[in-house]
């Protein structure tokens, strides 16, 4: 469905320390990272797309976080979720939601919200019905 996801960021070294630490916890490999440009892009182990990427806007001008904008991440299990979400608060994330089950979207959706330092919402969230299961990314849970 996606060719990529593109987030605009204003610092553009911070944002990368940042996406750096939050996408190895995820298990997410860098694709791509150009400073001079910049821009930088990862993508899951061994597929080709969709992209994430991250760069200044396009147009020059400032970075303006949306407001009911969100990215979320599959992580393949919910302590991949509590780890994911506290790298990122470690690394100049701010909290909009700690780890635990969101039934209210169906019953195994466990996840965690936060932002990066310039402001864009994010999401991890893991849909296995156990624990520490590994989530199935091809099972429909009524989302």
């Amino acid at each position: 469905m996606f060719s990529h996801v593109f987030v605009g960021v204003s610092d553009f070294e911070r944002a990368l320390h940042f996406y750096g630490a939050v996408m190895d916890s995820l298990g997410v490999e860098l694709r791509f990272c150009e400073r001079e440009r910049p821009w930088a892009g990862w993508h899951s182990a061994g597929g080709a797309r969709p992209f994430f990427v991250i760069c200044k806007p396009y147009d020059g001008q400032p970075h303006h976080p949306g407001n009911g904008q969100m990215v979320a991440f599959a992580a393949a299990s919910r302590a991949v979720v509590r780890a994911s979400y506290q790298v990122a608060l470690e690394n100049g994330g701010e909290c909009e939601g700690p780890p635990g089950l969101r039934p209210q979207y169906h019953d195994n959706y466990y996840g965690a919200y936060f932002r990066d330092p310039d402001g864009n919402k994010l999401c991890v969230a893991c849909h296995a019905p156990t624990l520490d299961g590994a989530c199935c990314p091809t099972r429909e849970h009524g989302q």
